[in-house]
């Protein structure tokens, strides 16, 4: 062990690294003075391997200067009132910061630095901003930066992220925006008990249920996403939900031209319908039109691989709610 422990010039030992770099010299040196007969590292692959760790050690660090580079431009003067009439020219630098913000956060050390350096304290701020490629970048950064993050997520909501996003996805006049802003409550919300009875509080289910008759397909698709995903793991939001009309919205989705949503919109229905008998009455109401729509849309699914979830959703609906008898329709599967 000693003699593993020397090697210093004199013989006498040699200080540990203390960087990976140096690290790197030791092992590339203790591969060399292996008793085994072995063919040395050669020079050129020793200075691509020192490259490499440099390299590697830059970006480690370099993410977080960016974060904080991000940040600067955020802090500097927006343009206020006039911005939305002057276009994007005076914001290009803020919108870039967004961007490249959103981008950052996807990483979760990315994210817990960006809290740690106040940055949902300076996206907050932009919500409201009047230039809307700014509200939107915002809330994408917000929502990048929350997802699988509950640290983040519980920071958000102390600060008043989800009103503010939930009037963004209520009103906001710009198209790009509500999408955006209902990305980043489903990260709010989702897995996340205090987001949701938030949501709950804010009147958040009926702005939800409303966003499925958007004339958008993105934001449409987006809505019957969340509230598809909420039912799963919340079964006992089945009952408010109905209250607030959410049968005929969804069917009335069913009815519009077919896109992304229509899955996620059976989707919903079928976890509306499953153990929850006033669910079923209702989607059995002749005046619905529920029956004779599935059956057709079964129809056009069938053979199409591409919609082979969808067409489950509908073939599971008709039987829970057209080809089995309503004592065993209601019983939950």
């Amino acid at each position: 062990m000693a003699a593993a422990a020397g090697g210093g010039a004199g013989g006498g030992p040699r200080e540990p690294p203390h960087t990976l770099q140096g690290l790197l010299e030791m092992a590339v040196v203790a591969g060399e003075a292996q008793p085994e007969p072995r063919e040395p590292m050669g020079e050129e692959r020793q200075q691509w391997l020192r490259a490499a760790v440099s390299e590697a050690l830059g970006s480690a660090g370099g993410d977080r200067g960016e974060l904080q580079r991000c940040l600067a431009v955020l802090a500097e003067p927006c343009p206020g009132e006039e911005a939305a009439e002057r276009g994007p020219g005076d914001t290009a630098a803020h919108e870039q910061a967004l961007e490249e913000l959103a981008e950052l956060c996807e990483s979760l050390d990315n994210a817990t630095d960006f809290c740690s350096l106040g940055g949902l304290q300076a996206v907050l701020g932009l919500l409201g901003h009047p230039w809307p490629p700014l509200r939107s970048g915002a809330a994408r950064v917000l929502g990048a930066c929350a997802q699988n993050l509950p640290g983040a997520q519980s920071r958000a909501l102390a600060l008043g992220a989800l009103p503010a996003l939930l009037g963004a996805l209520r009103g906001d006049p710009d198209p790009r925006v509500p999408p955006a802003a209902l990305f980043a409550i489903s990260c709010l919300v989702r897995a996340q008990p205090e987001g949701l009875q938030q949501l709950e509080a804010l009147g958040g289910l009926e702005v939800l249920g409303g966003s499925l008759q958007s004339p958008h397909p993105p934001l449409r698709a987006r809505a019957a996403f969340l509230l598809h995903c909420l039912l799963k793991e919340h079964p006992r939001l089945k009952e408010p939900l109905l209250g607030l009309g959410l049968v005929p919205r969804v069917v009335a989705l069913l009815r519009s031209e077919h896109d992304g949503a229509h899955e996620h919109g059976l989707g919903t229905l079928c976890s509306l319908a499953s153990g929850c008998p006033g669910a079923v009455r209702e989607l059995r109401a002749p005046a619905l039109g529920l029956e004779e729509l599935l059956r057709e849309r079964r129809r056009r699914l069938r053979g199409r691989d591409e919609f082979q979830e969808e067409l489950e959703f509908c073939e599971r609906l008709l039987q829970l709610c057209f080809e089995t008898p309503p004592e065993e329709a209601t019983m939950d599967r």
